[in-house]
């Protein structure tokens, strides 16, 4: 009889150890960025808030009308690198690791006034209708941890883009299941 309370014990400790080894697993994941390379991606755009830039430049007038062009282009999007599974809108523990670095981004002095609009991206499986919802639960998951990690929310706009917007011409491909950001222009 004290042989079989034994096991259940040994059980219950070899599950609280599998516990313990898979949240320090988790907690350990290194990021695919850090926070500085965030603010350097979108810090540039901020500049507009000082008002319009001036510049002397000689050439011809279509030189110069080329030079303002290419200072107007929008800031690219940030891949946040938050991948999921088929189906699902758990944050894995490499997703968490990367928000916490946009997190930080985001409380940076550079950035903390810029407004950001969380894009969600799925794969080709799947009916649009599907998608769509699919994606725009990916997008608030992912506004939602950011929000409770002490980001405003009124700086942040969930949008789902379903299948619409795949990142590898394989519609089918697990790097399609995905969130990215990107400045918002208003």
């Amino acid at each position: 009889m004290s042989a079989s309370i034994r096991r259940p014990a040994r059980i219950l400790t070899l599950t609280l150890f599998a516990a313990a080894v898979s949240a320090a697993t988790a907690a350990c994941a290194d990021p695919a960025y850090k926070a500085s390379d965030i603010v350097k991606h979108f810090a540039p755009a901020k500049r507009a808030d000082l008002g319009e830039t001036r510049a002397l430049c000689i050439g011809t007038e279509s030189e110069c009308a080329k030079q303002v062009q290419d200072r107007s282009k929008p800031v690219e999007g940030f891949d946040l690198r938050v991948n999921f599974d088929y189906n699902s809108t758990n944050l894995t523990a490499s997703a968490r690791s990367n928000l916490d670095e946009f997190a930080r981004a985001l409380s940076d002095p550079a950035l903390d006034r810029a407004q950001f609009v969380v894009e969600g991206h799925t794969d080709g499986t799947g009916s649009d209708a599907f998608n769509l919802d699919l994606s725009m639960r990916r997008a608030r998951s992912v506004v939602d941890f950011l929000t409770a990690h002490g980001i405003p929310a009124a700086r942040l706009e969930a949008k789902g883009y379903g299948k619409l917007k795949p990142l590898v011409q394989d519609s089918f491909s697990s790097q399609n299941r995905r969130v990215e950001t990107r400045l918002r222009a208003d």
